[in-house]
């Protein structure tokens, strides 16, 4: 009875880890895929349902994300919110009508389970306006996979041109 009992036990707890295991898309086991995922997620078509689970799964609870909003007209040249509150500002008219963002290039600088990348990006909303810039991310492993601990970007402008060496996948080491 005890070796029944026990037994019932050690299944329950594989299966449950095995589950935790697969809560997380297996997009978090590489840099790239990650902040691949990121982007795939916050770009919809209009009327199409964004995953928000997966998407927070992405990144540390207590992840900031930033804008730097300079040589533009932005109420805020700098801003910083919360997870939650990026999902809440994600699901806004302006989003659901359609919105797509894709990576350009990045660079990539990895050292014992920290990381930074630097990625570039195009980004076009339902109204046909398109803008460029960086996506500059902070990533550290542990728990077996990759998470986003902080995310800022900036937006390029004509005194400012992305650099053609983030127009490029590299990966330095």
């Amino acid at each position: 009875m005890k070796l029944r009992i026990f037994t019932i036990l050690i299944f329950s707890v594989l299966i449950t880890h095995g589950q935790e295991q697969k809560k997380y898309d297996d997009a978090v086991f590489s840099i790239e895929g990650i902040v691949t995922k990121m982007l795939d997620i916050i770009s919809a078509e209009k009327g199409e349902t964004r995953d928000w689970e997966t998407f927070k799964s992405l990144f540390t609870p207590n992840v900031t994300f930033s804008v730097l909003a300079t040589g533009l007209d932005y109420p805020y040249p700098f801003e910083s919110i919360n997870l939650d509150d990026f999902v809440e500002s994600m699901q806004d008219e302006y989003y659901d009508a359609g919105f797509e963002e894709y990576g350009l290039g990045h660079v990539v600088n990895e050292y014992n389970g920290l990381a930074n990348v630097f990625q570039s990006f195009y980004g076009k909303d339902s109204e046909g306006s398109e803008i460029r810039g960086i996506n500059s991310y902070q990533l550290v492993y542990f728990q077996d996979r990759w998470w986003i601990s902080n995310l800022t970007w900036t937006f390029e402008t004509p005194e400012n041109p992305i650099p053609d060496k983030y127009l490029n996948n590299k990966k330095n080491e």
